[in-house]
């Protein structure tokens, strides 16, 4: 069954959320948002949305979105919401959706005190995206879902505004395990072409030839089709800051030991991004792993003896 009302609450318009809250709009639905910077609710409100002073104003919506850097940031801006629950429970039915790229085990315990302080009335739904802000503006993102088949189903033409991939993987959490999946392929796909091009450049090779033949063989994927530009260009303006890769691979160290599988994969990426965060490059964009490696080679260069240290 579809949502009886195509309203909706926003929380979070940032480099992702502002876009994926204007498909909103263009789609018909009537959308209100809080933001912590007013500028994005300017150019929201442009857009034909509304703003709300505070996320706890969004209580009535029968749909709530956060597209917050994290889920403690989720938490913090829900929290008088749920207080506000708590004391007058909200409408049966009501979603709140978690887009953000968060933790599996979280985001269900997170389900749990939202059922807890709306006496069963809200139910939580993880529903992390990948595509980047092209992906977002041009609302072709993917969406992984972590829903009952019935809220999923209820939701369908919501996610169907903002992605063209919508798929549904399990119960609350599944949608975030399949995030930090994909962020697993993501990140060590791009630290591993970064480090294809240090060892080219290096060896007097033009980093953009190698990357258009490889784009012609097995090594081609959607990676090296839009991250490989910036890697070859050395251009790190951000898209979505790096730092966070570093968070989303810890996800899937998480995630292993508790299904008992290896990840060597994951377990090398998160020290590698770990390094670029010490490096204080952060807050570029993911395509800097490129000068976190090159830093590294100099480091070599410069102490021959931690090659083997």
């Amino acid at each position: 069954m579809e949502m009886d009302r195509k309203e909706a609450g926003f929380v979070g318009l940032g480099l992702m959320g502002a876009p994926m809250a204007a498909n909103l709009l263009a789609a018909g639905w009537a959308v209100s948002a809080w933001n912590r910077s007013p500028a994005a609710l300017d150019a929201f409100e442009a857009l034909g949305g509304s703003r709300v002073a505070a996320v706890e104003a969004l209580r009535d919506q029968p749909v709530i979105v956060f597209m917050l850097p994290d889920l403690s940031d989720i938490e913090a801006a829900s929290a008088a919401l749920l207080a506000g629950w708590a004391a007058k429970p909200p409408a049966p039915g009501t979603a709140v959706v978690v887009m953000s790229s968060v933790s599996p085990s979280g985001v269900q315990d997170f389900g749990k005190r939202v059922a807890e302080a709306s006496g069963g009335n809200a139910v939580v739904v993880d529903a992390p995206v990948s595509g980047g802000t092209r992906g977002a503006v041009d609302g072709t993102l993917a969406i992984m879902a972590g829903a009952s088949e019935a809220d999923f189903r209820r939701l369908l033409p919501l996610f169907s505004a903002m992605g063209s991939t919508v798929r549904r993987l399990g119960p609350v959490g599944s949608g975030s395990l399949a995030k930090a999946c994909n962020q697993l392929i993501v990140g060590t796909t791009t630290a591993a072409l970064a480090e294809a091009a240090e060892l080219a450049e290096r060896s007097g090779m033009d980093v953009s030839a190698l990357y258009e033949v490889l784009a012609g063989g097995l090594a081609g994927s959607r990676v090296l089709d839009i991250v490989g530009p910036r890697l070859a260009a050395k251009d790190y303006e951000p898209t979505g800051p790096a730092k966070f890769m570093h968070k989303d691979l810890s996800f899937v160290l998480d995630s292993a030991a508790t299904a008992g599988a290896a990840v060597p994969m994951a377990a090398a990426g998160v020290e590698l991004y770990a390094e670029l965060k010490r490096q204080g490059l952060g807050d570029r964009d993911l395509a800097v792993v490129r000068q976190t490696i090159s830093n590294l080679s100099d480091d070599t260069r410069e102490n021959p003896a931690a090659k083997t240290n």
